[in-house]
């Protein structure tokens, strides 16, 4: 392979590689002797890698710099045998030229030979080693060759393509091609260019670059780039972040990197459910703010394992003389299965409170006398629950045997008794539903502020990972009771936005199915299936009425019609979820929707998940009568002869005078405002209202 000298990415005449600069374990740049005997151990290694050396050559007569490569023989003593990388016309370009020496390359320290004689028959050259040779500095940064990698180089509407030639964390090469009629007179060296790197997992880099320098390519041309960001920001920044955690022993991050192919193993420095940070030596570095690692894996003292993919956010010199010549690299997970997630998230709530659990094994027995320990099981409630008690406990056993898919739990335990206890389910397609909220014991408040906080961590890990289906959190809570009013009605007042956090009050009854009979629906009353037009109505009513997230949380707005993912996955637990939705019409008008939702007894207490929403749109001339005619149609889908009710809005039950038993208020929560709510949170701590 014929070469010029000034290659960027080649060692010319001298022995220095163009650009170079002195290695940090030689910093005072003079050149050291390296014995024979290591330089034939260096060249077997390449040989080993099917790699080659550099050998450089001048110019007779005018003294110009070429290089060619060879790749190396085996070899046992001071004869070294080497065979040209691109043999075609060596000879006449012998003649012209003469070798002065040759570089074997390394990622660091390359070593400069100057052979005592050098003979080229045909296809192959002859080396006769000298006893020793230099050790010569390379580049501060090694350059590492890219394979596979797709380019898209765009500016000001211009769009180019090409490859990644190599690449640092600082700087890369690229070639791109000139597909007529573009020019590469289109592209603008003092202005940024924007660059895409990819493959065939998808898309590995993209941010804004300068034009460090170019060739004069005609169809060809390769650009040196340098990114202008070092830091990131791939979610929106929040001041309560997650918290990272130094773990002993220290995980270690191990990943084939997509660029070169090579395997890259770093220590961890800090570890949290959202992201962690690595260190690497400045000379080794591969860490790009902005590179996207598709598959990457978290190791624990080779016993357990996270997959997961990843971002790199932002990359840091080390100041400090203990850590010179090292950076700090920070990564945010971009997604991670979520069975290792919550498996991540249990092994750092232990780490920061050795009595807090996440989807820990609990003794079924131990929390149904927690329960009843702690009045969660009140008198009332429980006369609903003992008809059912073995479905209930059958349910329990199926949600507490590692489903954290659908459904995760939090324990503070001490000594090993449940103390506190908190539980979510994910009953809609991005809504988790927090339920099951119990404390007890001398420590009770502190119990119940512990499992609160282990549950607000992490839903703050976990929302921003797409298999978690987190956009929202729910809570059904009764008013009346003064520590539930105060905590979520105190966010809602405080946050102030019910796009942020919005809270909608339900009459709750229980409705006894009557007697089978066929309804005379031939009149101005019909039942039909729920359209998209039928939402899009709704919408408008809520909005006026509310203005919050029910309709987004319960997955009432139009696109969500027909999506039934959450269902499939309870089906692969072994559980039921199903979703009817009906709209009652009079006349052509929209008096009400009416959303069966259908599942496994037991999974809520109250059974507020196996039950019907009843959300009155228009209340005009619609007597109770007609709303219980349709509740007994819609009866069919429950064993039950009680079948809870939730109606909307509560003050239809109050103007119709349908007695019920509880109000119960749904506070629902938008992810994208954690941070208000974590101030809500704090705020309420430091005045001590909870």
């Amino acid at each position: 392979m014929w070469r010029d000298g000034g290659n960027e990415n080649e060692f010319c005449a001298s022995g220095r590689e163009a650009g170079g600069r002195s290695d940090p374990s030689n910093r005072d740049g003079i050149p050291r002797d390296v014995a024979r005997k290591h330089l034939v151990n260096r060249l077997n290694f390449l040989n080993f890698k099917e790699e080659s050396i550099i050998v450089n050559l001048l110019h007779r007569k005018f003294g110009s710099a070429i290089t060619l490569r060879a790749k190396p023989l085996p070899c046992v003593d001071s004869t070294l045998e080497c065979v040209w990388e691109d043999p075609s016309g060596i000879a006449r370009k012998l003649k012209s030229y003469r070798i002065i020496n040759f570089v074997v390359p390394h990622e660091h320290n390359a070593l400069l030979v100057e052979p005592d004689l050098s003979e080229s028959a045909g296809d192959r050259i002859l080396f006769h080693l000298p006893d020793s040779c230099r050790e010569i500095s390379s580049r501060k940064i090694n350059r590492h060759r890219c394979f596979g990698v797709n380019v898209q180089f765009s500016q000001n509407g211009a769009l180019f393509h090409g490859e990644l030639v190599d690449y640092t964390p600082v700087s890369f090469r690229t070639e791109i091609t000139n597909v007529p009629p573009q020019s590469f007179l289109w592209i603008n060296q003092e202005f940024p260019v924007h660059v895409v790197f990819s493959n065939n997992t998808g898309i590995l880099y993209s941010g804004d670059c300068e034009i460090i320098k170019h060739d004069c390519g005609q169809v060809k041309r390769s650009y040196i780039l340098r990114p202008l960001a070092s830091r990131i920001s791939r979610f929106k920044p929040k001041q309560f972040r997650s918290i990272r955690r130094r773990l002993v022993p220290s995980p270690n991050i191990i990943f084939t990197d997509p660029l070169t192919g090579k395997s890259v193993n770093l220590k961890v420095v800090d570890l949290s459910g959202s992201g962690f940070s690595v260190e690497e030596r400045v000379e080794d570095s591969v860490l790009l703010p902005g590179r996207v690692i598709p598959d990457l894996s978290i190791d624990l003292a080779s016993s357990m394992s996270f997959r997961c993919s990843a971002q790199v956010v932002y990359r840091n010199e080390n100041a400090d003389a203990g850590k010179r010549g090292l950076v700090t690299c920070g990564l945010a997970i971009l997604d991670m299965d979520i069975s290792d997630h919550v498996r991540l998230l249990a092994l750092l709530q232990q780490a920061t409170d050795g009595n807090s659990y996440v989807c820990a094994r609990v003794d079924t027995d131990a929390l149904w006398e927690f329960f009843f320990r702690t009045g969660f099981l009140y008198p009332r409630k429980y006369l609903h629950v003992q008809a059912s008690k073995e479905m209930f406990k059958q349910t329990c056993e199926k949600l507490y045997t590692r489903n954290p898919h659908i459904a995760r739990h939090f324990t503070f335990q001490k000594d090993g008794r449940i103390n506190g206890h908190i539980a979510m389910i994910r009953f809609y397609e991005n809504t988790w539903l927090v339920h099951h909220y119990a404390a007890c014991g001398s420590a009770g408040l502190r119990s119940g502020l512990a499992v609160l906080e282990q549950v607000g961590r992490a839903i703050n890990d976990s929302h921003g990972l797409y298999s978690s289906h987190m956009h929202f959190v729910a809570c059904y809570f009764r008013p009346d009771k003064s520590f539930p009013r105060r905590i979520f009605g105190g966010i809602v007042d405080m946050i102030c936005d019910r796009q942020g956090c919005s809270c909608d009050a339900f009459a709750y009854l229980h409705f006894r199915k009557t007697a089978s009979e066929e309804w005379d629906m031939t009149g101005p009353w019909s039942l039909r299936k729920t359209s998209s037009e039928d939402l899009r109505e709704l919408e408008s009513f809520y909005r006026h009425a509310s203005g919050g997230l029910l309709l987004h949380a319960l997955d009432l707005s139009p696109d969500m019609l027909e999506r039934n993912g959450v269902s499939e996955e309870f089906h692969k637990a072994g559980m039921k979820k199903e979703r009817h939705l009906f709209s009652l019409v009079k006349n052509d008008n929209l008096k009400a929707v009416f959303v069966i939702s259908v599942s496994d007894i037991g999974l809520n207490m109250s059974e507020l998940t196996n039950c019907i929403h009843s959300i009155i749109i228009d209340d005009e001339d619609f007597p109770p009568g007609t709303l219980f005619m349709m509740l007994s149609l819609l009866s069919k889908y429950y064993a039950p002869e009680e079948i809870p009710v939730l109606l909307y809005p509560s003050s239809y039950a109050e103007k119709n005078g349908i007695a019920y038993e509880n109000i119960y208020n749904l506070w629902i929560l938008n992810l994208r405002h954690t941070d208000s709510y974590f101030r809500a949170i704090e705020k309420m701590l430091r005045h001590g209202r909870p």
